[in-house]
This record gives C-alpha cells, structure tokens and sequence, in this order.
C-alpha cells in the first residue's frame, strides 16, 4: 500500500513539475504568438489579394470602356472576322397604271479574298482557272499580282458590276460535286444598277441616278430621300474550315414612287413632237430651240404628260453621239460639252421663262369681267395699233381688225382690243390678278429647279407709273411665265376658279405594296368665279371653232382654247415663241393640254399654226385613249 501511494505521489509530482515549468509555458506562448502572426499574415496577405482583384476588375471595366472597341478590333482582325454591307434596293418609279419608268436590277463585284485563298496554296490554280474561264475580263496575272502584293487583304475587287446570269454560272459550276473543295477566296458582293425601261422618255420629268443613289434631275431628284432605303449588313467569324457562320441585319428598300405620268399619253406626246422637229429640221439639228408640252387634269394638278424636246438617253445621260458626230466631239472643248449637256438636262416645262404672247389674253378678259369694269357687252374699234403715252403699239393685223366684241377680242387675237380693255381694269387691279393667278410666284410643282419669275414682272409702281407697261402685259409682252405656271392658271380658268398645286407624284408604296403616302390635291387660291370661267369656256371654244385655232379641231370633239405668239428679244432678230393651250371636253374639262415650240426654224416663225400642228395630233390620238367624252355626249349649253 505505502508503495503505491509514494509511486502515485511521485507521478503527481511530476506532472506538476512539467506543467509548472517556466521554459514550458515560455515556449508555448511562443507558439501562440507565432500562429497569431502567421494568421494576422494570412489575413493580410488575403486583403491584399482581394483588394488587387477589385483593382483588377476596375481595371477591366475601365478598359472595356475607354479602349474596348480597339481591343475587339484586334481580336477580331486575328479571327477572320467577315463584314458585309448588304445594299438596300432604290426604289421604282412607275407611271399611274403601274407601268415601270426606272428600277434597280442587281448586279455583283467579283470579290478575292487573298488571306483565304493563300491559306489554301492547293486550291489557288484551280480557283484561277475557274475565274478567267467565267469571266475573261479578268487575267491569271491580275490575281496572281493580288495574291503576292496583298496577300493578307480579304477585299480586292476583280470585277465591277458583272450581271446575275454570269455570277449564277459561276456558282452552279462550284457547287458541283467535282468543284466543292477545289475553289476558295471567292466571293460575289452584291450591288443594284438603276435602269430606264423606255430609254428617254420623259427624261427631264424623271431624271437619272449619278453617282452610287444619288438622284439627278426630276423625280429622282425631288423625291431622292423616300426612293433610298438603308443597307443592311451580314457579319460573322471564319471557321477552321473556312466556313462562315453569319449573323443578318436585312436591309430597307426605298419607296416606289407612283407618278401621275401616263405612258401612253407621254409617248404620244415624244413622239409628236419628234416628228414635227424631224420635219422641220432643214439644215440644222432641230426643227427648233425647244419645243415641250404639258398634258393636266384640270381638276387637281396632276401633270399627265411633260415632254421637253431635245431630250435625252437616261441610261447613257452622258452621250451627245445622236447630236454631234465624232468629229464634232473630238473637237469640241470639255466645257462646251458640258454646255450641251445642261441643255438637254433642263426641263424646259419647269426651268424656262419666256414670254407668253396671246395665250395670256383671257387671263386678262377674265380679270376685267371678274372685277366688272366690262360686262361681255361692250365692243371695241381696232385700227390696227393704240398709241400709249405717245407711242404707237401695233396689233397682230396693222390694218385693223374693226368692230370687235369682247368675245371677238379673242378670236381675232387682237391686241389693240385688249389694250383697252386693260385700260378698264387698272394697274393695281390688273397687279393683284397677276399675283391671283399665281404669275411671279413659283407654283411648288414637286420638280427641283424650278425657275422664278419674281423679278421677270413689273411691280405694282412700274404698272402705275408707266402706262405702255401695262398695255404690252395686257397681250402678254414684257413679262416672263413658265409653262408650269402658265399651265397651272388656265387651269383654273376653266375649271371654275380652282387654281390647284401641280403635281407629278401621286402616291407612295412601301416594299410590301402598302401606299404610305398619297398626294391629295391641293387647292392653293380661288382666282375667278364659276360663272367667269363659264363665260371663259364657250369665247375660248369659239376660238377654236371660228377664230384662230381652226386648225387644232379633232372631229367629234368641242375643243377649247388660245394661240399666242410672242416675240423673244431683241425684238429685230425676228425670232417668235409660238404656242397653243386648250382644253377639252367643254362642258367638264378633263384635260389641259399646253404645247410650245420656241424659235422654229423655219424663214417665217410667227405663227401658232406650229404648236397647233403638235396640238391637233397628239389630241387625235390621246383623246379617245383617255376616254374623253365626244361631242354628241357634250353638247355646248
């Protein structure tokens, strides 16, 4: 028992020894204190790790932002990124019935990618045998150049503007079997090319693309902005087996643009005129300086026909060839030929101003009767000029006409029965139905260069102060038109009053064919009453039935209308503007129809019976083209 108790009694000795040991406790507090540190460390060390992974990510999101866009580029110029523009087609542009006047057909650049092709040596022989065999204008040394000197370019164009039948040739022959893996680097890019079904007609109305979509002259012009759409785009990676997998943004084709043109009416009105011309050439290239006409609807301004001679070929609109022989153009100085090229260009229905003659003396019949300074009832002497402040202004006939009336006033075209009639009216009432009528204003037609006649008109002050201004305006001298304006006003003089805004677009369709746009007629002013212009109506069917415009009767219609023959400056030069503008059926007018022939090439030019000749046999065919009702349907109230 003692045994035991003293061996029990040393070992609690002993383990109090070792737990009560100094160095003991020393070395384990050592130890606490080394693992407290490691851990503060650690801690530290993973504080400074995160903080630099939230500076890193900053960092990022910084670059991402400032210079994210240059990095992208990189990577994707060492990827073989593909990007394609996918063209937008141009709109057409039709008559009223549909009938295409301009299109957009596709064409195709025949494209070498010189990194891929290089990429695959094996292929380059065959590829190049295929190529010059397709398309000949292309030579085994042009891409063999391409290959060595641009090797990393993925975009030289070999070929411009090749047409679908030969790209699709091309592509059949790849895709056949023995052909799949023996053709690499090729490819079509897609283009449109504008077309002119009907070559130069009504070339000054419709206008041409020049450059790329960009529309010159007329509706190609005007309406340039609705006619274009916007490209699209494809765009993808290169994969390894050079396959690509494109992502598609389709474009937006432009708008078709509904004219109110008939093409029927239009072709008949060229061809006319191309007669009368080629009949009258003689020894010079035209039968005269310009020769147009304009065919309306009275009824709301849509312009029928415009035809503007000389003209031009809208798919060359370049090419003087048919006015001037080689030799001629290999003579002629840059800047002449673009001299001549300008005058073919300019529509002379819209763009010209000149003197209108006698077919503005119902403007003026009418503004008498409208303010009632004449009633229809008074008759005037004609003794073949009237001196105005003391000068003598002569009529058409220097013998005198005689007794007139009013109504005789027109058919006879005199000049000195106006002249005091004119007196009647005034300066400042005569002033205000100019600018009533829309004269000195432009009309707005929806053509570009339209030309102004603002300050081709006496001012209210010159009428007044100057009494042989207003007498020479009351017959249509010493002022200038446009046969738009002119056109547009008598419009209204037979239709009631109405003087409309003259339009050559009607509507607008979308590429599915639904019409987002129409263009609603637009009543501008209120010029003569209805029974003015009825008065109007039946003097100018006897001007064409007793006066002078026999010679524009159609059988089996009532055709209204007036002559007029201006004389251009100077006035000793002898050169006339002569002209026609008429109406029809008489009781409803349908059609206006206004044609002019400016300085004909003939010994004597003053006579209207030019522009009567055109006239009569563009009504004889149009008239029962359109419908329009006969005689025996329109009796004269």
């Amino acid at each position: 028992m003692t045994s035991n108790r003293n061996s029990n009694s040393n070992r609690n000795r002993n383990n109090n020894r070792r737990y009560n040991n100094p160095r003991r406790g020393r070395r384990a507090n050592r130890y606490h204190r080394i693992l407290r540190r490691m851990q503060s460390r650690l801690w530290l060390i993973f504080g400074v790790v995160c903080v630099l992974f939230v500076v890193l990510i900053i960092r990022l999101m910084y670059i991402e932002y400032t210079s994210g866009e240059k990095y992208e580029k990189i990577v994707l110029s060492q990827q073989g990124y593909s990007n394609e523009v996918i063209p937008f087609q141009r709109g057409d542009i039709v008559d009223r019935k549909g009938s295409v006047l301009a299109t957009s057909v596709d064409v195709y650049n025949v494209i070498l990618d010189c990194k891929v092709l290089n990429q695959t040596p094996e292929k380059i022989d065959d590829t190049i045998a295929a190529i010059t065999k397709y398309f000949p204008e292309i030579s085994e040394e042009q891409i063999r150049e391409a290959l060595k000197d641009r090797k990393d370019s993925q975009y030289e164009i070999l070929l411009k503007k090749t047409d679908n039948g030969r790209m699709q040739a091309f592509e059949d022959m790849r895709k056949e079997d023995a052909n799949k893996d023996k053709i690499a680097g090729i490819w079509f890019e897609k283009e449109y090319m504008r077309q002119y079904p009907y070559d130069s007609l009504a070339a000054a109305l419709i206008g041409y693309c020049s450059d790329g979509n960009t529309g010159a002259l007329g509706i190609e012009s005007q309406y340039n902005s609705s006619l274009n759409g916007a490209n699209g785009r494809k765009y993808g990676y290169y994969g390894d087996n050079n396959a690509i997998e494109n992502t598609v943004i389709p474009p937006e084709n432009g708008k078709t643009i509904v004219s109110t043109i008939d093409v029927n009416v239009q072709s008949i009105v060229e061809q006319e005129i191309l007669n009368w011309n080629e009949a009258h050439r003689g020894d010079t290239a035209d039968g005269s300086l310009n020769t147009a006409c304009i065919v309306m609807n009275p009824n709301n301004g849509e312009v029928i026909a415009m035809a503007s001679y000389p003209g031009f070929d809208l798919n060359n609109p370049r090419d003087l060839s048919h006015r001037f022989t080689p030799e001629q153009l290999a003579a002629m100085p840059e800047e002449v030929q673009v001299e001549e090229l300008s005058k073919l260009w300019k529509n002379f229905c819209v763009s010209n101003t000149y003197e209108p003659g006698s077919t503005f003396k119902p403007f003026t019949v009418a503004t008498a009767l409208e303010i009632g300074s004449i009633n229809g009832d008074e008759t005037y002497m004609c003794d073949g000029k009237e001196v105005v402040s003391s000068h003598e202004i002569h009529c058409v006939n220097r013998d005198g006409h005689g007794l007139l009336t009013v109504e005789g006033s027109l058919l006879e075209s005199c000049n000195d029965a106006l002249m005091q009639i004119v007196r009647t009216i005034g300066p400042d009432a005569f002033f205000d139905f100019q600018s009533n009528f829309g004269f000195g204003q432009k009309t707005t037609v929806d053509l570009p260069n339209e030309a102004s006649t603002k300050n081709l008109l006496y001012t209210r002050e010159e009428l007044e102060r100057t009494e042989s201004n207003l007498a020479t305006n009351s017959f249509g001298q010493n002022f200038n038109v446009t046969m738009i304006q002119l056109a547009s006003a008598y419009c209204s003089l037979i239709n009631g009053g109405n003087l409309y805004q003259p339009h050559v677009v009607n509507s607008m369709l979308d590429s599915s064919g639904n019409k987002v746009f129409s263009n609603n007629p637009v009543v501008l002013k209120k010029t003569v009453s209805k029974d003015v212009s009825d008065i109007l109506k039946k003097y100018m069917l006897h001007v064409v039935t007793d006066g002078t415009a026999k010679e524009v009767q159609v059988e089996g219609y009532n055709i209204g209308g007036k002559t007029g023959t201006a004389e251009k400056l100077p006035r000793e030069e002898g050169n006339y503007l002569v002209s026609f503008i008429g109406f029809t059926p008489y009781n409803h007018p349908e059609i206006v129809i206004y044609t002019v022939v400016d300085t004909p090439k003939v010994p004597d030019q003053a006579h209207s019976s030019y522009a009567q000749e055109i006239t009569q046999r563009i009504l004889d065919q149009i008239l029962p083209y359109l419908n329009i009702e006969r005689a025996d349907q329109d009796p004269v109230e």
